[in-house]
């Protein structure tokens, strides 16, 4: 059985909602690619369109949305999403994984295309922020 974890950021606001997805719910969002536009029932938002923007598998390898296909592959890249050059010119070989969604993806980003009746806040509890840190007694 799959199971993603959801990152859904809320574009207004720029909180983010950390989703677990799993059951049928996730079965259907096999196969969907970055920039696709899903229905927020899956997440359990009823009435929101959600945009697809990203995602990562369970080695934290990024997906890229102008690699076609759910495969791995190493690009020689200059700049862009999963590298960053260290000097003007680096080039280097780099793992990414492609902008189809399948089972050996682990995180999912999307972003609410559009918003639905209820206020997000009523059906999502928001994610802790990143970084924070347990208060200590």
């Amino acid at each position: 059985m799959v199971e993603f974890k959801t990152i859904v950021n809320d574009v207004k606001t720029g909180k983010s909602y950390n989703v677990k997805v799993s059951g049928h719910h996730a079965n259907s969002l096999n196969g969907k690619n970055i920039g696709e536009i899903v229905d927020g029932i899956f997440v359990g938002l009823p009435g929101y369109k959600l945009k697809i923007t990203g995602g990562s598998d369970k080695n934290g390898t990024p997906m890229r949305s102008d690699l076609p296909g759910p495969k791995r592959k190493k690009l020689l890249l200059s700049d862009g999403l999963g590298f960053k050059e260290r000097y003007p010119g680096e080039r280097k070989r780099v793992g990414v994984r492609g902008s189809t969604i399948s089972s050996e993806i682990v995180q999912i980003n999307m972003a609410i295309a559009e918003y639905g009746p209820k206020a997000i806040e009523e059906l999502l509890p928001p994610a802790p922020a990143e970084g924070a840190k347990a208060e200590k007694h």
